[in-house]
């Protein structure tokens, strides 16, 4: 398939995801933050409560409205863009997709209409279960969308057809509890739990630097903030499993992440480096231009245990007999065999030779798993972009940290101090709302980037799973995607930040 027009389709599909993982992450989270303030209005009965509660659902409610628009066009992305991954696996991916549709969508956009416009329509109670639902139904719709892309990551619960030429669920459980989509799943809600918690604080220290609200920005930021450190534990914790997995079932993505070329027992985690940019697979140059690294944290991080084994990529890539780790030349060449036996069965069966048809079969199932790298070219085409991958990775673990500090800080302050007295603490929660988006996509990057140049992990790459349209559409339609988010990106800002200028007390 035509380079240019993979190319283009990739650079689509993560432009949509991008954009669309600005708005995703704050409804995730500032949907419960928003329950938790009206369950305290409920309890109490103070009008205090249901100001505050109004207040940042009105910015919920923005947020909500753009991030529907950016996801339903990323899922229509796979059938105009990815025709062959979705012919591929639609039996699969299409399940929990539908699901979400079905189900958690529905339930969120019904019961986000009373929750914003039923004040004083529908009993207290009703109002508060139904803020609660769409909470619920934010996160269900993430589940969905989780469970499929971590199928993608580690494809299981499914038998080749080579009737059909497609995968098909045999066990819905196993796509659904994979350890890979809960792993996943909980990592990326803990993420938006964080965001939401960053922004609530965030915007509460700009009303208490401006003297303004100050009642209603402290109670805010003492809930913001007890959110975001409970969610911030929650997110290492998640992380850590979530390593774990990427190290058993993707030890090519763990090898990128931590800019680890030679396999080393006893490794260590690089907290902070600097990548010799000379550095590649064929030459001896150091990997490092700078490091700091944490003795022994990689191994107990990967597999929990000090003393382990961490494949390098080029034990990954030439193989490691003492390991047990094959090359990546003999997957491509049990790929080609798999690819082969899959010709040699239709073959077959025009010819109506069952015989044939039974031992391609038995050739095609022994080998399957394998079945994507006989697409690959070179063997050095399954290490994914390691500079990207790496700086990912310690951008967001290096912010994460940052922000648990900033929540104990600011609780500590709020409880023990006068936080107005320390305006670089307020400054700093400011300015860390975009620190917590940035941190939040290169997670995404980390995930996506770090398993090129797989569409399915193993079994389908890339370039195969692309759609075969003119590249000139692709690129139009890019240019499109990329002038209409970047509208709705500005609007949203611009719409939030005038509701924010005029405050809980409506500019009084």
């Amino acid at each position: 398939m035509e380079e240019h027009l993979v190319d283009w389709s990739r650079a689509q599909f993560a432009l949509t995801a991008m954009y669309h993982w600005i708005f995703v992450p704050l409804t995730l989270g500032l949907g419960f933050i928003v329950a938790i303030m009206e369950t305290i209005y409920v309890k109490t009965n103070d009008e205090f409560w249901k100001k505050t509660t109004k207040f940042w659902m009105g910015l919920f409610a923005i947020n909500f409205a753009i991030g529907v628009a950016t996801g339903i066009i990323m899922e229509f992305e796979f059938g105009t863009n990815w025709a062959n991954y979705s012919w591929f696996v639609g039996d699969i991916f299409g399940a929990p997709l539908a699901v979400e549709g079905i189900l958690a969508f529905f339930m969120e956009s019904t019961f986000f209409a009373v929750m914003f416009f039923g004040w004083n329509k529908v009993s207290k109670g009703f109002h508060l279960l139904s803020t609660w639902l769409v909470a619920v139904g934010s996160n269900l719709s993430a589940l969905w969308i989780l469970v499929a892309n971590g199928w993608m990551q580690y494809p299981v619960g499914m038998t080749f057809n080579p009737d059909t030429i497609r995968n098909e669920m045999n066990n819905f459980w196993d796509v659904l509890l994979s350890p890979v989509a809960i792993s996943k799943f909980l990592h990326t809600i803990g993420s938006g739990y964080v965001l939401a918690s960053l922004f609530v604080v965030g915007v509460s220290a700009w009303y208490l630097l401006k003297k303004r609200d100050i009642l209603f920005a402290k109670k805010s930021m003492i809930i913001g903030a007890t959110f975001g450190l409970i969610t911030s534990i929650f997110l290492i914790l998640s992380g850590d499993e979530s390593a774990h997995q990427v190290a058993l079932k993707q030890p090519m993505k763990l090898a990128a992440m931590e800019g680890l070329y030679e396999g080393e027992k006893d490794a260590g985690i690089v907290a902070i480096g600097i990548l010799n940019p000379n550095k590649t697979l064929e030459n001896d140059e150091e990997t490092f231009l700078f490091e700091f690294t944490v003795p022994y944290a990689l191994s107990f991080l990967g597999y929990h245990d000090i003393n382990a084994y961490v494949p390098g990529i080029k034990d990954l890539v030439y193989g490691n007999k003492e390991q047990g780790i094959i090359s990546t030349e003999e997957k491509m060449q049990k790929g080609k065999i798999a690819i082969e036996a899959l010709e040699s069965y239709k073959e077959a069966k025009k010819a109506k030779d069952e015989e044939k048809m039974n031992k391609a079969k038995v050739i095609l199932d022994e080998n399957m798993k394998y079945f994507g790298y006989g697409h690959i070219k070179n063997a050095e085409d399954v290490i994914p972009p390691v500079a990207l991958s790496f700086y990912s990775f310690h951008i967001m673990v290096g912010l994460g940290t940052w922000f648990t500090i900033l929540f104990a800080l600011v609780l500590f302050l709020l409880t023990k101090k006068e936080i107005l007295n320390y305006p670089i603490v307020l400054k700093s929660a400011l300015f860390s709302i975009p620190l917590g988006y940035i941190a939040s996509e290169a997670g995404w990057v980390v995930a996506e980037v770090g398993r090129q140049p797989w569409a399915i992990q193993d079994l389908m790459p890339v370039g195969i799973a692309a759609t075969k349209i003119a590249t000139t559409n692709v690129m139009i339609s890019f240019f499109i995607f990329a002038i209409l988010f970047t509208v709705l990106l500005i609007a949203e800002i611009k719409i939030m930040t005038k509701q924010i200028k005029i405050g809980p007390n409506g500019g009084h």
